[in-house]
């Protein structure tokens, strides 16, 4: 299975700023987080997907290979 685009995954354009990317970042943990979906597995892949999602675009030194592929 291919992987999402992160941008897409986090709803935000390709130009958003570190906050704009936190701040869906947080939105979709919120709404994703096991702990408040207890037994959901589609819950749980979309939060883990979210997570992965921040941790490569939060980073201008990750963000910017991403960009390049």
């Amino acid at each position: 299975m291919a992987k999402r685009d992160y941008y897409e995954i986090l709803s935000v354009a390709r130009n958003a700023s570190e906050a704009e990317i936190k701040q869906a970042y947080r939105r979709l943990a919120m709404k994703h987080h096991p702990d408040r979906n207890p037994g959901d597995q589609v819950a749980e892949e979309k939060f883990k997907e979210a997570k992965e999602a921040h941790e490569a675009l939060r980073d201008p030194g990750k963000r910017a290979p991403y960009d390049q592929f």
